[in-house]
């Protein structure tokens, strides 16, 4: 039994050995909207806008990963644009967060993601709609971008209400 735990160190640190070097430099990636889905953009929602801020001065900040390598990355983007990125396009129509009186706090974005991709390895790739609808920080379960590759999730929508001003800190009043 001794012999086999000895016999299996070398392997072990072999294996830590190949973890570590340089990794290669990522390839360039074309991040262009294609033309016939950028004369689209997403269309804004109707919200009421008598309180809080407008939502065209409004900013989401969404998550995405890809699975296949494991990197992740911050996207901020405003109510009626869309950003490419590899082979997703991602469309913000609207965030909202509920105002700091109401129950229960959510933050949400209803958001279309586009993913690039082939039928077959003998077809060519086309743009296809893998989801659209309500994403929700607080409840990440309500609605899922359900992709073997690609997962898109709310962190912020960064708008204000009345009244939440920042305080000036007690501290430096004097």
């Amino acid at each position: 039994m001794r012999q086999l735990r000895f016999a299996a160190a070398p392997i072990a640190l072999l294996a830590l050995a190949a973890c570590g070097g340089d990794a290669p430099e990522p390839e360039a990636v074309d991040t262009e909207i294609p033309e016939d889905l950028a004369a689209s953009p997403p269309p804004l929602l109707e919200v009421d806008e008598s309180i809080g801020t407008p939502l065209e001065e409004r900013v989401a900040t969404l998550g995405l990963i890809n699975k296949r390598n494991n990197i992740s990355q911050d996207i901020e983007i405003r109510p009626g644009e869309q950003q490419r990125i590899d082979d997703v396009i991602i469309r913000l129509s609207s965030c909202e967060r509920t105002a700091p009186w109401e129950d229960p706090k959510l933050t949400g974005a209803f958001v279309q993601v586009l993913v690039q991709e082939r039928a077959d390895a003998d077809s060519e790739s086309e743009w296809n709609r893998v989801f659209s609808g309500w994403l929700y920080k607080e409840a990440p379960a309500v609605n899922v971008v359900e992709h073997p590759i690609y997962d898109v999730w709310v962190k912020d929508c960064a708008m204000s209400f009345p009244g939440e001003e920042e305080a000036v800190p007690a501290s430096s009043s004097n």
